[in-house]
């Protein structure tokens, strides 16, 4: 199972509407990118994705950027403000993935990796993130509809949610050490990963999981402290950008000695991992252009733009589940008329992966109008269905012929 299970995605992010004041367009388009990014990943697999856009590390820094600015405030209220919005929708997916798993034959009291009043308690995961919850690798599902390792699917995406906790949980005591101590709070996480993620000390079980997890992005966490408090805006950027090219080309001969079994997947490298994701992040943050609108041509993918961060944690959860849901589509063409030759069959054969990424992305909208509603009752907004920034309803104000725009 790869570390990309994205997108990253799922940072609840404050309102996002196209136009309301306070709200940097850059970095709510970093997001979106960041979340097709890891769609795109789980879609085809292409290992040189982790590369091209390291999209975890820079949903953390994100979300780190936003946090700071958060803990101006009570911490405690923060905290618990951060958690209610990011439960309900991880309910959601539990309430539908869990019965489905019961239903396909999964009896906890018999699985050897998680039986007894252990694997019980491991279901609190399902409820609150803290941990890893569990899961089959491989269970039935109705009709057969999808195959058997669904469950990993579905449910390994929720790492990430985990990892986000602890980062929530974490960022007073890291804040109050960045504010002392800034250089050692963010490169620490870096050194970390050189002991954990490299075999030189070894964690086993989930443990290991989760704190590898937290060295390899906690730096891209930190880097938005830097970011919110201006300490990364003092460092000149021609300093920032060589010593960040430094870091990355460490992380790509890192790779090369160390390739895992996708190759140059950098899910499975941690320390390049984390040290690429730094470096890249440190140039997207330098260049942080703090946009109030989408400029030039950007500006027509505005409502898309919007879209995605008011939805962020929804399509975040469901994507993978919606890939999967594009193959028994797809098998349905197999029976019509003209698909009965063999030159049909095997055009289809060959684009398969084709028609699932034009499928999938009306499935997200599906989800987003079934569930989206659920991330707005999280952060005690009224629902709506489609929260692209359009306003509905308002007639246009009447300009008089003496109070011309």
């Amino acid at each position: 199972m790869t570390q990309e299970y994205t997108a990253g995605l799922a940072v609840p992010a404050p309102e996002a509407d196209a136009g309301k004041p306070g709200r940097d367009r850059y970095l709510d388009l970093l997001r979106s990118l960041a979340l097709v990014r890891v769609v795109l990943y789980h879609l085809f697999g292409w290992a040189w994705l982790t590369v091209l856009f390291p999209s975890m590390g820079v949903m953390f820094a994100l979300a780190g950027s936003l946090m700071a600015r958060s803990l101006n405030r009570s911490a405690l209220s923060v905290i618990r403000g951060r958690i209610r919005r990011l439960l309900p929708p991880l309910w959601a997916l539990s309430a539908v993935i869990l019965p489905l798993m019961f239903v396909g034959g999964w009896k906890l009291s018999e699985d050897p990796d998680h039986s007894g009043t252990w694997g019980l308690l491991e279901l609190v995961n399902y409820v609150v993130p803290i941990g890893a919850p569990p899961y089959p690798w491989e269970v039935g599902f109705p009709n057969d509809l999808l195959e058997s390792t669904w469950a990993d699917q579905a449910v390994g995406p929720l790492w990430y949610l985990r990892a986000y906790l602890w980062f929530v949980l974490a960022s007073p005591l890291l804040l109050w050490a960045f504010r002392r101590v800034p250089w050692a709070t963010l490169l620490a996480p870096l050194a970390l990963t050189a002991v954990v993620g490299t075999g030189l000390v070894t964690i086993p079980g989930e443990l290991g999981n989760a704190v590898t997890d937290f060295a390899v992005y906690g730096s891209c966490w930190v880097l938005g402290f830097a970011h919110h408090e201006g300490v990364l805006a003092k460092v000149p950027r021609y300093l920032a950008v060589s010593g960040s090219f430094l870091v990355m080309s460490f992380a790509l001969w890192w790779a090369s000695g160390h390739l895992g079994p996708e190759g140059w997947d950098l899910n499975d490298i941690p320390l390049a991992q984390a040290a690429w994701s730094f470096g890249f992040v440190v140039i997207l943050l330098q260049y942080s252009p703090s946009w109030q609108e989408l400029p030039g041509r950007l500006a027509r993918w505005d409502k898309l733009v919007t879209l995605s961060n008011n939805r962020a944690v929804t399509i975040y959860l469901w994507h993978n589940m919606l890939i999967m849901a594009t193959v028994p589509i797809i098998d349905l063409a197999y029976d019509l008329p003209f698909m009965q030759s063999d030159r049909a069959v095997a055009a289809l054969d060959s684009t398969d992966t084709l028609w699932m990424f034009f499928l999938v992305w009306p499935l997200i909208g599906l989800a987003i109008l079934t569930f989206g509603w659920i991330e707005d009752l999280a952060a005690k907004r009224s629902p709506r269905l489609w929260p692209n920034g359009v306003k509905r309803g308002r007639a246009k104000p009447r300009v008089s012929a003496g109070h011309r725009a």
